[in-house]
């Protein structure tokens, strides 16, 4: 059975969606990395989204651990039109569209996006193939707050809108057994 330890990149201090836009990740905390890499396997695989920020939080926890390429369906959703723009202007501008993304995320798409269920199965056959490729391995895989719920509700087969409340902080670990339905969300390091 593959464990995954999904791992939500640095921060980054955007006060707008923040999709495939490339922005860097603030790594400065070196004592919390240091805690997060002490937490995580050390003979586990490391994977990253293609998004720098991801890339540079993966390169930051690598230590020893054998790195796989940078996967680009493991990048956070892709918000279209919306990306870089403060969510209350979203708001204003697409306020029905908007409303709906979050109340009843599946099938609504921002202008030039994907929606929850695209991102979802975009992640969902990275997942596949990866498992595949490396069965029974535990993988670090540094990506984005999105990604990593499509993963919880994947493994607890909850709704988009049920997993949408899970807190998903920058550099925390989220811990699925997919094959067991098994589920642990660390938001801080020990």
């Amino acid at each position: 059975m593959t464990t995954w330890h999904w791992v939500r990149h640095g921060p980054t201090h955007q006060k707008s969606f923040t999709g495939w836009r490339d922005v860097d990740a603030d790594l400065s905390d070196q004592a919390a990395i240091a805690r997060l890499s002490d937490h995580l396997p050390a003979d586990a695989l490391v994977i990253s989204s293609d998004l720098k920020r991801s890339i540079e939080t993966a390169s930051a926890l690598q230590g020893s651990r054998t790195r796989l390429a940078d996967d680009p369906a493991l990048r956070e959703f892709h918000f279209g039109t919306w990306d870089g723009v403060h969510f209350s202007d979203v708001a204003d501008r697409h306020p029905t569209l908007s409303r709906a993304y979050w109340e009843t995320p599946g099938d609504h798409v921002p202008p030039g996006g994907e929606s929850w269920n695209v991102s979802a199965a975009r992640v969902a056959m990275a997942v596949r193939r990866i498992e595949a490729a490396h069965p029974h391995a535990h993988i670090i895989a540094v990506a984005h707050f999105g990604v990593i719920l499509t993963q919880v509700q994947a493994v607890l087969g909850k709704s988009a809108y049920e997993v949408l409340g899970q807190k998903i902080d920058n550099l925390s670990v989220t811990t699925l057994h997919p094959s067991s339905g098994q589920a642990a969300v660390i938001n801080h390091c020990p």
